[in-house]
């Protein structure tokens, strides 16, 4: 993959433009954003409700920070498009909120709106991680044919998935 900006990786400065192998990223920020967004998910919907602003002050300074990286890493057309296709995406990461919930006798509509702000954002920025991992390992990024059918099953399974929580429901 090739960065867009410049990044310290274990005190190796990469300038932009570099190419960069996609395990050098991935399994970092995708264990750290399992972490910090599992512990936004438990502060948002703990069972003594959220304090709010610590929510948007712990959640919201590492959704920063990981903008900031993907800024870096992926560019702004990227992230202009991820943020794009998570406004278009609410409605299947409030069917899968709310399937989570009522894991724990929950419903997302038990909660108001602000407090589904710092879980939905980090579910739109672990799923663009994903996509771009997914990218990455398979090495669609640059095989415009490869890309195409990396694109269309990406879609058709998140489609499922969103389509079997609604219907389960």
């Amino acid at each position: 993959m090739k960065l867009q900006g410049e990044i310290t990786i274990n005190g190796e400065k990469y300038p932009a433009g570099s190419e960069i192998a996609w395990y050098k990223l991935y399994p970092f920020f995708l264990l750290h954003m399992a972490a910090f967004g599992t512990s936004g998910f438990v502060m948002a919907y703990a069972a003594d409700g959220a304090d709010i602003w610590f929510l948007y002050m712990h959640g919201g300074f590492a959704c920063f920070v990981y903008l900031m990286f993907y800024l870096t890493i992926f560019g702004k057309d990227q992230v202009k498009w991820m943020l794009i296709n998570s406004a278009l995406g609410l409605f299947g990461i409030y069917a899968q909120i709310d399937l989570i919930l009522s894991l724990f006798g929950k419903q997302a509509g038990d909660y108001p709106a602000r407090v589904h702000f710092i879980p939905f954002l980090y579910y739109v920025l672990y799923t663009f991680l994903l996509y771009q991992a997914v990218l990455d390992a398979t090495g669609a990024r640059d095989n415009p044919a490869r890309k195409r059918v990396v694109e269309a099953a990406y879609v058709i399974i998140s489609a499922t998935v969103y389509t079997a929580i609604y219907l389960s429901r």
